[in-house]
């Protein structure tokens, strides 16, 4: 089993910028795409990000050229990069990730809030 654990998440005023990070452990670690989810209050959960294993990124309109998303292999961790955050960026962000065989995982998620 894969376990994914955020970290990052916090109260910023708008305009700010916060770095989010997922750390992905397990026996296995084959994680073709991980990305990030964010979840208002009473609203549905939405892709913010996504980067694959080859490094392609998808973006939500929303978001685009004020986040960046990025992976390092290495330490097994995928970074969300928020800069000019809005009101509307607040809320609950959760780290997702998919093997080959189709296997999901999600993290626990942590809270963004941002003040204006």
């Amino acid at each position: 089993q894969v376990q994914l654990v955020e970290s990052g998440g916090g109260l910023v005023q708008a305009g700010g910028s916060l770095r989010l990070s997922c750390a992905a452990s397990g026996s296995r670690l084959i994680l073709n795409v991980m990305g990030w989810y964010h979840q208002a209050p009473g609203k549905q959960r939405e892709l913010v990000a996504s980067i694959t294993n080859g490094g392609s990124t998808n973006y939500a309109d929303s978001v685009m050229g004020r986040f960046t998303i990025s992976r390092d292999n290495a330490k097994n961790t995928v970074i969300l990069q928020m800069n000019s955050l809005k009101s509307d960026d607040t809320g609950v962000y959760y780290c997702n990730a998919a093997n080959r065989w189709g296997d999901t995982y999600w993290g626990q998620g942590t809270q963004v809030t941002v003040s204006s």
